[in-house]
């Protein structure tokens, strides 16, 4: 059984304060999270893990202050990070208002306009749920193809998530990326898991990005995977299209980078998901 007062003096601890107000929070199936007021007049989010893979929390940690470094989105700054332990800023949620959106969009276009020393991670830690690899590449291709397609190709057929056939289709798009991929692009400073539930909009209005799979690659993928999912309003992307306007065709390049993150579902959930990765598929094949 989870000990909330040996965590809540943990934290103290690792701020170097004591804690006089604990209130959990929703958590998910693994993850603990509390809101905690200090006595010196501080509040902080902090959370914890069951049974964290190794540097679990010092991986997130270290996505969140790269993107902060960038001053182009709002992310929550890191106040402790140990094994089993991650204390940050807390964010008071509000309401958006007609210009939130768009705000939004201008802001992940400055982001990925920051840029990356390379495609991948500099410390080369691995990300998200499947610990997928983020050595660093030179190109786009090499990257999508060898830390995310091959290596979710190899996942999906150890789990039987997805028939032999689809798997044999996601290695032959793996090939195929020189000519399926579009424009030459530098890459691009992203968030690595932009779904809605890692958006929090504050009670100025103000969007901030949690919970990162944060990685050099190409920035068309962060707005793939708003899409999605949903959540996110038309101007956010006009707004983006507007600042850092994206290469020809990439339209018809969404269902190509929902790939990875719709293979991942697929292997963690199946159902609808093996289906919907077969339509992308389709898509990018049909090409």
């Amino acid at each position: 059984m989870f000990d909330t007062a040996k965590f809540t003096e943990r934290v103290g601890r690792s701020l170097g304060a004591t804690v006089t107000e604990c209130a959990r929070l929703g958590g998910g199936d693994v993850a603990e999270s509390f809101r905690m007021d200090l006595d010196d007049g501080r509040v902080v989010f902090a959370k914890t893990h069951r049974s964290p893979p190794p540097e679990f929390f010092q991986t997130e940690a270290a996505g969140l202050t790269w993107l902060r470094d960038s001053g182009a989105v709002a992310v929550p700054e890191v106040h402790a990070v140990e094994d089993g332990l991650l204390v940050l800023e807390w964010i008071a949620e509000g309401a958006p208002t007609a210009a939130t959106e768009a705000d939004l969009g201008r802001a992940l276009a400055r982001l990925h306009r920051s840029g990356a020393p390379a495609f991948g991670r500099s410390d080369r830690r691995t990300t998200g749920s499947r610990r997928l690899p983020n050595d660093p590449c030179d190109t786009w291709e090499e990257f999508y193809a060898t830390r995310r397609l091959l290596p979710l190709a190899r996942l999906a057929a150890d789990a039987d998530a997805l028939p032999e056939p689809r798997v044999r289709r996601l290695e032959q798009v793996a090939g195929r990326l020189p000519e399926l991929g579009g424009p030459t692009e530098p890459p691009a400073r992203l968030h690595g898991d932009l779904w809605a539930g890692n958006r929090l909009v504050d009670a100025t209005s103000q969007s901030w990005l949690i919970d990162p799979a944060a990685h050099g690659g190409h920035r068309e993928f962060d707005l793939a995977m708003m899409r999605l999912f949903g959540g996110f309003g038309e101007a956010a992307f006009d707004a983006y299209h507007d600042e850092y306007p994206l290469g020809d065709g990439w339209q018809h390049r969404v269902p190509l980078h929902q790939l990875a993150p719709l293979v991942v579902h697929a292997i963690k959930f199946g159902g609808s998901y093996r289906a919907a990765t077969r339509r992308a598929l389709d898509a990018v094949l049909a090409g």
